[in-house]
Formats: structure tokens, C-alpha cells, sequence
């Protein structure tokens, strides 16, 4: 039995880089699908040179929805080698503020649940592409069974924020932006490559491979309800206190 397994991706920032090279590091305009599948990884305790634990993830079907684009923003890193105290080359880091995104992987039933399990206690905290961009509220949105990437991309509620809806109340969208992993034979006119497919996610040899990424939009959905309250610690509260 398959099914779908949807995340929520919000914070005041984040970053999903698929091509930085050397002291420049870019953030793509939405989230990666070897970024995505690296919090899902980190989530379940797969350590980074398990390359055989993270096959099954990896070859989980990948799509994401735009629901409040964000702003993308540039930052200046300076840093010191720990040893000799020389200083490092001044690198520029892109990020994009108040974005929010709806994630989701199709995929075997029994893994989406344990992904979705580890994802509510989670090993290793979740991060938005980088470890200095924390979610602002749980990412788990929820696990759907016998259902398609698109469907569930096109049925969960609108997640822009309170003050972004506000803002845009006399302007809402028709429509939301997909960006859907297309499914092995099918041909479209509108596909991209992005090479964001992870193979490896080992330090010493981080290997991405082509993947074929499809545009579309769906209709906009309906609101969201307020979340309640959330430290993104809680879920790392030692279990003896």
C-alpha cells in the first residue's frame, strides 16, 4: 500500500542550496528534494555515510507547494581556521526569510510511517537546509493513505502565515506553484533537471544525481487553522526529568 507523507516547512529562515560552490552558497526557491530527504533522514537516525539506509528514502517520489514565496535575503560569513587562528575567506550565504512550503513524499505505506513517527520524536532535530534554520512549528503535517503526490499537494489547506494572509486578503492567489518529481516515463513540455537527487550524504563524498522536475499550479486550497505554540526543542526533552 502506498502512500503520501506531508511535511509543513516554515521559519524565519531557510536555505536549500543545490549548486554553491567555494565561498559562494545559493538557496535554490524551494526546498530540495536532497534537502527534504536529509531532515528525513536525520528525523529516523540514518548518520550520513549509511548510504544502504538511505536508498529507500531517496527513491521516495518528491513535490513541493509554494505557498508564501519569502524574500530572499544575503548574509557575510567570516571565519577563523580553530588551530592557527588564520583568518578564512569572507564567503556570502543566501537565504530566504518568512518563506513557507508545503512538502510531501510518495512512497510505501510501512516507511511513511516510520518517517512519519520519527518525525515526532525525532533523533536528530529537523533543520531548513542548514543547522541555523530551525522550523518555527512542528514540520509533520500528516500521513495520507492510498493517495498521489498531486492530490495531496493540491488538498492540504493554505499554510502562509497569519500575517502574510492578512497582508494579501484583497489579493489572494488563484493559485499556488508545484514543483512535482516526474513519475518514471511520463513526458512533459514544462520539466526542468535539478541535481538534487541524493546518493550519498557521507562528508568526505556527497553525491547528487539529474532528477526531472515538473512546474505546474494547483487551485488555492482553503485556510489553514492557527497552529498552537512550539518549541522546536521539545522534542529533544531528556526523558528522565
Amino acid at each position: 500500500m502506498s502512500g503520501v507523507l506531508a511535511l509543513r516547512l516554515a521559519g524565519p529562515l531557510q536555505s536549500w542550496g543545490a549548486s554553491s560552490r567555494f565561498t559562494r552558497r545559493t538557496t535554490e526557491s524551494a526546498p530540495t528534494k536532497s534537502g527534504v530527504i536529509g531532515l528525513l533522514a536525520a528525523a529516523a537516525g540514518i548518520e550520513r555515510g549509511d548510504d544502504i539506509a538511505l536508498a529507500p528514502l531517496a527513491a521516495l517520489r518528491f513535490g513541493v507547494r509554494i505557498d508564501q514565496p519569502g524574500t530572499r535575503i544575503r548574509d557575510f560569513h567570516t571565519a577563523h581556521h580553530g588551530v592557527t587562528g588564520k583568518s578564512m575567506p569572507l564567503s556570502e550565504r543566501y537565504y530566504l526569510a518568512d518563506a513557507v512550503f508545503v512538502a510531501a513524499v510518495e512512497g510505501e505505506h510501512a516507511l511513511l510511517a516510520e518517517l512519519h513517527a520519527a518525525l515526532k520524536s525525532p533523533v536528530y532535530l529537523p533543520f531548513l537546509g542548514r543547522r541555523s534554520c530551525p522550523p518555527a512549528e512542528p514540520v509533520e503535517l500528516g500521513l495520507f493513505n492510498n493517495a498521489r503526490l498531486e492530490h495531496v499537494l493540491q488538498a492540504v489547506p493554505w499554510q502562509a502565515s497569519a500575517w502574510y494572509r492578512r497582508q494579501h486578503r484583497s489579493r489572494i492567489p488563484e493559485a499556488l506553484p508545484v514543483l512535482v518529481e516526474a513519475a518514471a516515463g511520463d513526458e512533459h513540455s514544462r520539466a526542468d533537471t535539478l541535481r538534487d537527487q541524493p546518493l550519498s550524504f557521507a562528508a568526505a563524498h556527497r553525491r547528487h544525481a539529474l532528477r526531472t522536475v515538473v512546474t505546474t499550479a494547483v487551485p488555492m486550497p482553503r485556510v489553514a487553522a492557527g497552529a498552537p505554540a512550539h518549541d522546536p526543542f521539545d522534542a529533544l526533552e531528556d526523558e528522565s526529568s
